[in-house]
């Protein structure tokens, strides 16, 4: 689980612009951001989500782990979903995770992010 506060944000983008936001997120992320009326929120509920991600991972930033390796997807009318690439893809296969589930919301200040990582158990 990860809270992120959407001023920091908001004031990350607005001083340091596309060198944060394509540091941080994907180009896909950062589309489907960019369309939302309150765009700061957005990124920060998946800043969280990256951040929640890498905790349920065990790794936090780090052993192959990047921000951009973690990804949140969403299809059409469908709820959000944890995409891994790279080596976070090859920490939740080292895990023997095969699925993952993702919460977020946020309020005005908080966007929080919450993430499991599942393992479908073995046959007998």
């Amino acid at each position: 689980m990860d809270a992120t506060e959407i001023a920091r944000i908001a004031a990350t983008i607005e001083r340091y612009g596309d060198r944060f936001v394509s540091r941080i997120f994907t180009a896909q992320e950062a589309a489907y951001c960019r369309r939302r009326r309150d765009f700061a929120s957005s990124f920060a509920a998946r800043f969280a989500a990256k951040e929640a991600a890498m905790k349920a991972l065990g790794t936090g930033h780090s052993r192959g782990v990047l921000w951009r390796g973690i990804e949140v997807v969403r299809a059409p009318g469908g709820p959000p979903q944890l995409r891994f690439h790279g080596g976070a893809a090859a920490r939740f296969a080292a895990l023997g995770a095969t699925g993952s589930l993702l919460t977020l919301t946020h309020s005005q200040e908080l966007a929080i992010a919450h993430v499991l990582l599942l393992r479908t158990p073995a046959s007998p």
